[in-house]
C-alpha cells in the first residue's frame, strides 16, 4: 500500500517535472507563480504609447521647475581660485535680481532656505546650523547676517549660492537649486537682518 502511494505522487511529482519543459531553450516554461505578480516584469519602452499614465506616453517630460543635468545654469564657469574671485564681483556689477521683493517670494525663499541653507547656517542664519553644532562640519559656515555677506551685491550672493563659496567649505548648488529660488534666497537672507 505504501509502495504504491510513492509510485503514484513520484509519478505525479515526474509529471509536474515534464510539463514545465519546453523543447525551446529560449522558453523558461511555465510559471507557476500566477499572472499577475512580479515574475515577470511588465515594462513601456520609452517612447511607446502607455496606459497607465495620463497623457499617454511613457517617456514624460520633466517636471517644471527642474534643472536637467546638461544645463548652462550660470554664464560664468571659473576654473581656479583667482577666476571665480573675478567672477564673482562680476557677478555682483551684471546680475541684477529679476525677482521682486513681496510676501509671496519672501516665504518661498524662506522655504528655500530651509531645505537647501538651514542646516549649516541655522534658523536665523548666524552660522550655528546643526552640522556645525553636532560636529559634523569642520569649519563655522558663514554668518549671513553680518555686514561682510548683507553688503555684498545680489548678483555675487545669487554666484556663491550656485558656483560655492571661493574657499570651497560652502558647496554650489546650482544643480540643485533652479536661478528663480536662488533669486528668493538672496532676497530671503536680505530678510534675515530685519
Amino acid at each position: 500500500m505504501m509502495k504504491s502511494k510513492l509510485f503514484i505522487l513520484s509519478v505525479f511529482i515526474s509529471g509536474l517535472f515534464f510539463t514545465s519543459c519546453v523543447e525551446s531553450r529560449n522558453n523558461p516554461g511555465y510559471a507557476y507563480m500566477g499572472h499577475f505578480d512580479m515574475y515577470y516584469t511588465k515594462f513601456y519602452k520609452a517612447y511607446s504609447p502607455n496606459p497607465i499614465l495620463p497623457n499617454g506616453q511613457t517617456d514624460q517630460p520633466a517636471p517644471a521647475g527642474s534643472v536637467s543635468r546638461g544645463e548652462n545654469y550660470f554664464p560664468f564657469a571659473p576654473k581656479n581660485i583667482a577666476e571665480k574671485v573675478a567672477d564673482q564681483a562680476k557677478a555682483g556689477i551684471e546680475l541684477k535680481n529679476p525677482v521682486p521683493v513681496n510676501a509671496l517670494t519672501l516665504s518661498e525663499g524662506k522655504k528655500e532656505y530651509q531645505i537647501f541653507c538651514m542646516d549649516c547656517h541655522g534658523v536665523a542664519g548666524k552660522g550655528d546650523g546643526h552640522l556645525y553644532t553636532a560636529g559634523l562640519f569642520p569649519a563655522k559656515p558663514r554668518d549671513l547676517t553680518s555686514p561682510y555677506v548683507q553688503n555684498m551685491p545680489d548678483g555675487s550672493l545669487f554666484f556663491i549660492i550656485t558656483e560655492g563659496s571661493i574657499s570651497g567649505l560652502m558647496g554650489p548648488h546650482g544643480v540643485q537649486v533652479t536661478p528663480e529660488n536662488r533669486w528668493k534666497i538672496v532676497n530671503y537672507l536680505r530678510e534675515l537682518v530685519k
